[in-house]
C-alpha cells in the first residue's frame, strides 16, 4: 500500500468537508484507488458511480431538472440504502458527463449527501471545471508519486527524512553514507518513476523489465486517447509526445516546433500543446524575458521546454543496458534531461509556476520560480562541471535583478559559495512555499 500525500487532504474532506471535492490528474496516477481506500477506512458509508462503466448515468444526469429528481433516480442505481448526511457519493470518470459541474452545484445546495469526484482528461473535456462557483467544489490536483513518496515506498525511515530536511534548512552537509544511499534511490527513481503501478511492481518483483512493461502499457493507454482526439480535432499529439525525449536531449532542451515538420509553426499546433498539458501527460515550462517578480508578466508562451509528466515514462524509451548503466552512475550517460525532468515534475506538483530564463546577453537559467516572494533561480547539474554556470553568475551579479540566492541541484553534498547554494538533487523535495503568518489586511477609510 503506497503512501500518498493526497490521502491527508482527502481524509480531511471526508471528516469535515461540506462542498464537493474533485481529485483531478492524468490517467493511471492512482486517483480512484486512493479515494476508494480513504472511503473504505472512514466512518461513512459510500456509493460509487462510474460514468464509463454505466453510460446510462450520463443520460440520467443530463435529463434531470432538479436535485430531488436526480437523487431519486440515483437511489435506483445505488443498490443500497442511502443515509442522509452519512452517505458519500463517489462519482468517477466524470469527464463523460459534460454538465457535471452545474449538476454538482445543485446537489451540494440540496445538502442531503456529500460528493467526491474524479476522472481523467478533465482539463480537456470539462472547459468550465475551474470556474466552478466558489463554495461548491474544492479541487485537488494529483500527480505521480513525488520523490518523498517514492523514498517512503522503498523504505526510507521518517527519522532519516527529518534529519535530511534539517540539513536542508540549516544548509549543512548530509552524512556521507546517508547521502550515498539517497543518491542510489534517486537514480532508481529515474528508472521506476512515480506511476503507482510501476512502483508497486518494482516493490514486488525488483525487476526493471517488469517495470518497463508497465510503462509501455501506460504509454499505449495515453496514445489511445491521442488517437481519438487526433481524428476528431486534427491534432498532432503522438508526434509531439514522441518528440519530447529527443528535444530534451538537445543542448538547451527547448522544444523546437519546426522539428515536427517543414513549415510547422507554434500557432498551428498551439492547441496540441494545450491538450497535452490539460491531459496531464506533459509539463510545459515557459520562457521569461526577465527574472523579476511577478514572472508571469514576462512569460513568452511561444518559447518553452516540454517535459514528460513522469520521469519513468521518459527513461522507458531507453534500452535496458542504458538503464542499468544509469543505475550504476555511469559517467558516460547524459543525465541532464532526466535531472531536469524530475525537477520540473517536483516543482509543478508543489504548485509552483515554473519558468526558464534565456537571454543572448546573460545566458540561460534552467528554472526560475517565485519562492516565498523572491525570485529563485535553480540550476540543475548532472556532470562534474557543476561549478561552471556563467548565466547564473551573470544574473546574480546584475543589481537590477537583486536576487539574494540561487540553488544548484547536483549529485554532490551541501556547499555554499556566496549567493550560490549547492544542494543534493534529492533536496528538491523540500523546496516549497511557506504559508503566510498573517494574510489579514484591513483598510481604514474613516478619515475621508
Amino acid at each position: 500500500m503506497l503512501w500518498r500525500k493526497a490521502e491527508t487532504q482527502i481524509n480531511m474532506w471526508i471528516k469535515q468537508g461540506t462542498d464537493a471535492f474533485l481529485v483531478t490528474g492524468a490517467r493511471q496516477i492512482g486517483k480512484t484507488y486512493l479515494i476508494r481506500r480513504c472511503l473504505e477506512q472512514s466512518d461513512y458509508s459510500s456509493v460509487e458511480f462510474n460514468f464509463i462503466e454505466n453510460p446510462d448515468l450520463v443520460t440520467l444526469f443530463d435529463s434531470s431538472h432538479s436535485a430531488e429528481e436526480l437523487l431519486f433516480r440515483l437511489s435506483g442505481f445505488a443498490g443500497k440504502k442511502l443515509q442522509k448526511e452519512k452517505t458519500i457519493f463517489f462519482l468517477d470518470e466524470i469527464q463523460e458527463c459534460k454538465d457535471i459541474v452545474t449538476k454538482i452545484k445543485f446537489l451540494v445546495e440540496e445538502g442531503s449527501y456529500r460528493y467526491i469526484l474524479s476522472g481523467s482528461l478533465l482539463g480537456v473535456e470539462l472547459n468550465d471545471l475551474r470556474s466552478a462557483p466558489v463554495g461548491y467544489m474544492q479541487i485537488l490536483d494529483m500527480y505521480p508519486l513525488d520523490l518523498q513518496e517514492f523514498y517512503t515506498a522503498v523504505g526510507l525511515q521518517e527519522n532519516v527524512l527529518e534529519r535530511v530536511r534539517e540539513c536542508y534548512e540549516k544548509k549543512i552537509p548530509v552524512d556521507v553514507f546517508v547521502h550515498q544511499k539517497l543518491m542510489d534511490a534517486f537514480y532508481l527513481y529515474l528508472i521506476v518513476g512515480g506511476m503507482p503501478e510501476a512502483v508497486s511492481v518494482y516493490l514486488e518483483e525488483n525487476d526493471i523489465n517488469q517495470v518497463s512493461r508497465v510503462h509501455e502499457k501506460i504509454i499505449r493507454l495515453y496514445k489511445l486517447d491521442f488517437t481519438k482526439y487526433e481524428s476528431k480535432y486534427k491534432l498532432k499529439l503522438r508526434e509531439i509526445y514522441d518528440a519530447i525525449p529527443g528535444e530534451l536531449d538537445e543542448k538547451n532542451k527547448r522544444f523546437f516546433v519546426n522539428h515536427l515538420g517543414t513549415g510547422m509553426s507554434y500557432n498551428r499546433v498551439y492547441n496540441d500543446f494545450l491538450w497535452l498539458k490539460d491531459a496531464g501527460v506533459a509539463l510545459p515550462v515557459y520562457n521569461v524575458t526577465e527574472p523579476k517578480t511577478p514572472l508571469i508578466i514576462s512569460e513568452k508562451r511561444n518559447l518553452f521546454k516540454l517535459f514528460l509528466s513522469d520521469v519513468g515514462l521518459l527513461t522507458s524509451r531507453y534500452s535496458n543496458n542504458t538503464k542499468f548503466a544509469l543505475l550504476k552512475k555511469d559517467k558516460s550517460i547524459n543525465n541532464g534531461a532526466l535531472f531536469e525532468n524530475v525537477v520540473a515534475e517536483e516543482l509543478v506538483s508543489k504548485g509552483f509556476r515554473v519558468y526558464y530564463y534565456n537571454s543572448k546577453k546573460m545566458g540561460e537559467l534552467d528554472f526560475v520560480i517565485e519562492h516565498n516572494g523572491e525570485i529563485l533561480p535553480i540550476e540543475v547539474k548532472s556532470g562534474k562541471n557543476y561549478k561552471r554556470h556563467s548565466a547564473l553568475d551573470n544574473v546574480l551579479s546584475n543589481f537590477n535583478y537583486n536576487i539574494d540566492s540561487a540553488y544548484i541541484l547536483y549529485d554532490g553534498n551541501v556547499q555554499i559559495k556566496d549567493k550560490r547554494i549547492y544542494f543534493p538533487i534529492y533536496m528538491m523535495m523540500f523546496i516549497q512555499e511557506k504559508e503566510l503568518d498573517n494574510s489579514i489586511y484591513r483598510i481604514d477609510l474613516s478619515a475621508l
